[in-house]
């Protein structure tokens, strides 16, 4: 039988193992079909409707029987009255299910309360499904919630193998099926609340199994520094290493003896980014440390899976509430082809746990460094140098409405790429330092507004080549021009800026990971910038398209052959005088999404904008005939006049 939900609603629920995949043809994108597990699993298993296929969305199907599994392990620990069993979970007791309870109460049930022995040979049999991973996740959170206290090595140990089944390498992929997408994250809280409630015995403890280990200390103030090192195996091929110290100065902190407690997770960091839009990935195992409130910061050091010399590395950590890596928690203290050193701040109850990310898709190459360096600095030195001839040469070149409109938006551009250039350069050290969150907002903020000033300056400036080039006879006055002009210029980038950070950084969603600049995977909110810079760029675009039809019909007049060359050095002409100035370099930003990992469309697009500004001195400055002209007049009335003082 197959019950098929309204077409609004685009839900079928099947009735027959396989239907979806064999009955049901997938014709509407988005739909979902939903069907029983086989009578041997209990549960259900659900497809989505993509490009006329139906695709696993998630598997429920188990074959555990959790609430049993810890009802054994809690009769005894947990309170009873009246002789009756405990349940947890708000179901029912089926037939059959008081027995199975009470043969294991007595003495063999101690011995299992004591270590939890007795559900492992269950766990461990069962298959690492989707389903019995989501049921195991559950059971370990009812564990580190209800069974906690008094958490021994036996304890530790059992816990630990049964987290080590769901862990195994082999079965990671098997993660992208369950249904609750916060699984992984849920996993990392409850075996941090179970560790760090571990009892020391003789000062130390260590447990390890293949994927996940737990090492404590004791540790006071006249402790010389702790270290907590793991080796463990991560795939088939070799293991990775990890390595946590506590400074001696933050052990002086501590008032009295307390304990340390550290968990290392080589695949739990695959886990974590499967279901992250950020696509920068885990690059290191996951050290999760517990330490004494007083304790403000911790050394982790993180041997890299990816052990190329151009892979970056960015130290992060869990954020428990937000469910995501925060690159705030974090600065890299020492990186090199192997490892990385990070300094962490311990805020327990914020961050679960510490790793490395890298990112495979952007390439790093010392040649886009320096490009970029060389650029910046020779395009701020360019754009004051622009601007102070604009001003000794101002009266000269504005003696006409028209003229005094051009260099009124050049002026503009030019102030608002120095303004830009020179912010670019602050959000770098913001964020290199780390200096705290609200000034990196900060930065984004104005970097944000003066990148878009540039780009509605260039607007204006376009739409004035249009005003001289169509509307002849049309003329506006300098009081409207400049109303408009600052509307369009600042008045619309501003607009833009505050709502950006209005709506995003409420949610965390303003600044991406990992630098001071727009969100991009959890908000979009950099299309707050990508949206208005490239349709300015078509607009400009279709400027300049204008200027060359214009030009080439003035030299079709003529009748003469000999004005073609003339005329197609013109065209061209125009052509690289309004590229720079009209911000058509920044199209070239395009090649570098199609393809993203070229490293020559990378290079291209950083030569011709860190160079902007010495492009708009070149072409809208030094080779304007006019300006040349005043700035001769400017230094010959200046020698005269120094002459004259001199004599």
């Amino acid at each position: 039988m197959v019950c098929c939900l309204s077409p609004c609603n685009s839900v079928c629920l099947v009735y027959f193992p396989d239907a979806c995949i064999n009955l049901i043809p997938c014709q509407d994108n988005g739909a979902i079909c939903i069907q029983p597990c086989s009578p041997s699993f209990h549960g259900e298993t659900s497809f989505v409707c993509e490009d006329r296929k139906w695709q696993m969305l998630s598997d429920a199907c188990a074959s555990l029987d959790v609430q049993s599994l810890f009802q054994r392990i809690s009769q005894s620990e947990l309170p009873c009255s009246g002789g009756h069993l405990p349940f947890l979970g708000g179901g029912k007791l089926g037939p059959g299910k008081l027995g199975d309870g009470a043969k294991h109460f007595g003495a063999g049930n101690h011995s299992c309360q004591a270590d939890f022995s007795c559900i492992i040979p269950d766990i461990l049999s069962s298959p690492a499904i989707p389903g019995n991973i989501a049921d195991i996740v559950e059971l370990l959170k009812k564990i580190s919630l209800l069974l906690s206290e008094n958490v021994t090595r036996g304890k530790m140990q059992s816990y630990s193998r049964i987290a080590n089944h769901i862990l195994n390498s082999s079965i990671i992929s098997n993660w992208a099926f369950v249904k609750d997408k916060n699984a992984g994250s849920i996993l990392l809280d409850s075996v941090n609340l179970f560790a760090g409630k571990l009892l020391l015995r003789n000062g130390s403890e260590s447990i390890q199994e293949p994927f996940i280990a737990t090492k404590g200390y004791s540790i006071h103030r006249n402790t010389s520094g702790k270290s907590f090192d793991f080796s463990m195996e991560f795939n088939s091929t070799g293991n990775i290493t990890g390595h946590v110290v506590i400074p001696e100065q933050e052990l002086l902190r501590l008032p009295r003896a307390s304990k340390a407690i550290s968990v290392a997770f080589p695949t739990l960091g695959a886990i974590l980014e499967m279901n992250r839009l950020d696509p920068a990935v885990v690059n290191g195992m996951v050290l999760s440390v517990s330490l004494p409130e007083e304790l403000q910061s911790v050394l982790l050091t993180f041997e890299k899976l990816n052990k190329l010399e151009q892979v970056g590395a960015q130290c992060v950590g869990w954020h428990s509430a937000e469910r995501r890596w925060d690159p705030r928690a974090c600065q890299v203290r020492a990186h090199n082809a192997s490892a990385v050193v990070c300094v962490c701040a311990h805020r327990r109850r914020t961050y679960g746990a510490f790793s490395i990310l890298m990112a495979p898709a952007v390439p790093r190459s010392s040649l886009l460094d320096y490009i970029t360096r060389v650029g910046l600095g020779l395009s701020i030195l360019s754009l004051v140098l622009c601007l102070v001839i604009e001003a000794l040469v101002w009266q000269h070149v504005t003696k006409t409405e028209i003229t005094y409109m051009r260099h009124f938006c050049l002026v503009n551009i030019a102030a608002s790429l120095l303004v830009a250039d020179v912010l670019f350069i602050l959000a770098a050290i913001v964020h290199n330092a780390a200096l705290n969150y609200q000034l990196c907002v900060a930065a984004t903020f104005f970097l944000h507004f003066f990148y878009l000033a540039l780009f509605f300056w260039m607007f204006t400036l376009g739409l004035l080549i249009l005003y001289g080039l169509l509307l002849i006879f049309f003329k506006i006055t300098r009081s409207v021009f400049l109303v408009a002009a600052f509307s369009i210029g600042y008045g619309c980038p501003l607009v833009i800026s505050v709502l950006t950070v209005a709506i995003t950084e409420p949610k965390n969603g303003y600044l991406r990971s990992g630098a001071c600049w727009l969100n991009w995977y959890e908000t979009k909110a950099l299309l707050a910038f990508v949206v208005p810079a490239l349709s300015i760029i078509v607009m400009n675009l279709i400027v300049v398209v204008v200027v060359v039809v214009k030009t080439g019909r003035s030299s079709l007049g003529e009748g003469c052959k000999s004005q073609d060359l003339s005329s197609m050095i013109r065209v061209s002409k125009n052509v690289a005088l309004l590229t720079p100035l009209l911000g058509l370099t920044w199209g070239f930003g395009l090649a570098t999404i199609i393809d993203s990992c070229s490293l020559a469309f990378h290079v291209v697009f950083a030569l011709l904008n860190a160079f902007q500004g010495f492009f708009i001195l070149l072409f809208g400055t030094l080779l304007d005939r006019k300006t040349r002209e005043a700035l001769r007049m400017n230094c010959f009335s200046s020698r005269r006049k120094w002459g004259l003082e001199k004599s």
